[in-house]
């Protein structure tokens, strides 16, 4: 049997993030040949089953499930338990998830919110003093920020679905690591060093991450005893054992009895769901990108921005084109400004989900795009919508963190994941079962109203803030052909649409794709990935009225693309993911 795996250069090497991203003509197909495409390894090969994930030791768990006959199902499970130990800064049980799913046996795409919910005691100015938004991090650190987590329940919502192996085996690798120790990866200990202040708020957070008052240090091994105990009580009685009991009294003793409190409670925690909702799926070049819809605007988002360069010759441009980059960079904040305006949590707030991609409207929406300079302003269109609502714009503020799982086995069923704890180490808050606490709620509107106008993203109790996460399935005659998600805040709707050009457009394989540098426009500052050949590309876009900002861009995409000949995997250069494929 033949592991092959693809470590991403990041993980690898100690090389900056310039030299990771040099370019080279020859990098992809000859018709495809660009300066923006970068060397990019092989990707991941595979006649069987494949898992792409954040860090080795949480792939190498998925693939040991998929190995011995599990499904998608099971190796996420594996996959999710590891990554919550070894990058507690991206996701965790403390946290949530969506999950989108392509049943191989039936044919159908079913997708599960796990995203946490604010608490019942919760009101539309939680995040308000005097009736003045607070600053972003003062709403963070705390308490007050922590949702209620569904990425328990959703773990277990999956495996009774669509699992095959036994629950409890499926915690192994991750109960052996907490016990055994890991060992600290460059990234964790970067980023436990570069917040300290905020780590250290929290006296059980800084006696984790600070032994001896210093940072876990690259290369050192970490325990986590408490964490294996709280794997060994999911194992043994599921996810019942997370919302009552001893877990979740600690969790509330947490939250309750940080420096700011907050309102999670024993009742919140035991009234969580996971809610099964329709896929949104918008057309795109022959296929269909499916994904999350409300709470999450990632499918909604990324299909208007395919939708509205659809009309143009994206293919022919290619991706030094410049002339490309402004279409994408201005039917993107098209895009971003109906999310403004529109998406949030539709079991609260009416939405026009349907409308929002529905071809003739951005049919009639890419004609602003006809132009050869940038749009000197955008504003929300009017998609068809069988409600009258009046709303006001949000722009709440989303921080990069999160991360990705990317999974097909051997049955061909494909899972596409996206988990989080939001910002980097989520609300600061260590709880005694040995995981982090989310800062979710700061995703909702700290503003209820503009104007006197609502705004739909505002605080409510039992409400999902919006998310930007976009785990996507491309469909193309029923069955899948591109597994695809990445965490990065609100950028992740960019990098995903990028990722699904690259691919589909032009022609570049998985690891390519992902590898591609990034442009991304969200409000009208066009963002380019640094120590890349975006950088390149700041003249012409600013020639064509943009103002451009070069800065890091890490992604941590992780893509699967199947086919006749097979499965091709990919992992991000920019973090410490693998794929691994039998």
């Amino acid at each position: 049997m033949r592991i092959l795996l693809a470590i991403s250069l990041a993980a690898s090497s100690a090389l900056p993030l310039a030299a990771l991203a040099q370019t080279a003509a020859d990098a992809v197909a000859p018709e495809a040949a660009t300066g923006l495409a970068p060397e990019a390894p092989a990707p991941v090969t595979s006649d069987d089953w494949m898992v792409a994930a954040a860090n080795p030791l949480a792939a190498e768990a998925g693939a040991r499930v998929l190995r011995e006959g599990g499904t998608a199902a099971d190796a996420m499970v594996a996959v999710q338990a590891v990554l919550g130990l070894v990058e507690p800064q991206s996701s965790g049980l403390g946290g949530g998830a969506f999950l989108v799913w392509y049943d191989a046996e039936t044919g159908e795409l079913t997708t599960l919110d796990g995203r946490e919910t604010a608490p019942l005691a919760a009101t539309p100015t939680l995040f308000q003093v005097d009736g003045e938004p607070m600053g972003f991090f003062d709403a963070v650190v705390g308490g007050l920020s922590v949702g209620t987590p569904g990425t328990p329940a959703l773990m277990e919502a999956a495996h009774r679905r669509w699992g095959r192996a036994n629950w409890g085996s499926l915690f192994e690798e991750a109960i052996a690591h907490a016990e055994d120790g890991f060992e600290v990866s460059p990234r964790l200990a970067t980023l436990v060093a570069d917040d300290m202040d905020r780590l250290t708020v929290s006296q059980a957070t800084a006696d984790y991450f600070y032994p001896n008052g210093e940072p876990i240090a690259e290369g050192s091994t970490l325990v986590n005893q408490a964490y294996a105990d709280t794997l060994r009580a999911l194992a043994a009685e599921g996810a019942e054992a997370f919302y009552t009991g001893e877990i979740a009294e600690g969790i509330v003793a947490t939250v309750r009895g940080a420096a700011k409190p907050g309102l999670l409670s024993m009742e919140d925690l035991a009234l969580y769901d996971v809610v099964e909702r329709d896929a949104v799926c918008a057309a795109y070049r022959g296929a269909e990108v499916c994904g999350m819809g409300p709470p999450s605007s990632g499918a909604l988002t990324v299909g208007q921005i395919l939708g509205l360069i659809e009309p143009y010759d994206i293919p022919g441009m290619g991706p030094d084109s410049p002339e490309a980059w402004r279409l994408i960079g201005d039917a993107s904040r098209l895009a971003f400004a109906d999310r403004g305006r529109y998406m949030a949590d539709s079991d609260f707030v009416p939405m026009p989900t349907d409308g929002l991609v529905d071809p003739a409207y951005l049919a009639e929406r890419a004609r602003l795009l006809e132009g050869d300079d940038a749009l000197p302003e955008v504003s929300p269109g009017s998609p068809p919508w069988d409600h009258a609502m009046l709303l006001a714009d949000d722009r709440s503020l989303e921080l990069p963190s999160t991360s990705h799982i990317s999974i097909v086995d051997a049955e061909g069923n494909a899972l596409s994941m996206t988990t989080t704890i939001e910002n980097g180490f989520g609300s600061r808050l260590f709880t005694p079962g040995g995981f982090l606490l989310n800062n979710e709620l700061t995703d909702f509107s700290f503003s209820t109203h503009d104007e006197g106008v609502p705004i739909a993203n505002r605080v409510e109790p039992g409400k999902r803030p919006r998310s930007s996460m976009a785990p996507t399935i491309v469909m193309r005659d029923g069955a899948p052909v591109l597994v695809v998600g990445s965490p990065g805040g609100s950028r992740i709707i960019g990098y995903v649409a990028k990722t699904i050009v690259a691919h589909m457009d032009w022609g570049m394989d998985v690891q390519q794709a992902v590898a591609l540098p990034h442009l991304v426009n969200r409000f009208g500052t066009y963002d380019l990935e640094a120590g890349t050949a975006a950088e390149a590309l700041a003249g012409p876009l600013g020639e064509m009225g943009f103002e451009t900002n070069v800065t890091d861009l890490t992604s941590g995409l992780h893509a699967i693309a199947l086919s006749e000949d097979g499965l091709t995997g990919g992992a991000d250069p920019r973090r410490e993911g693998v794929a691994i494929g039998d």
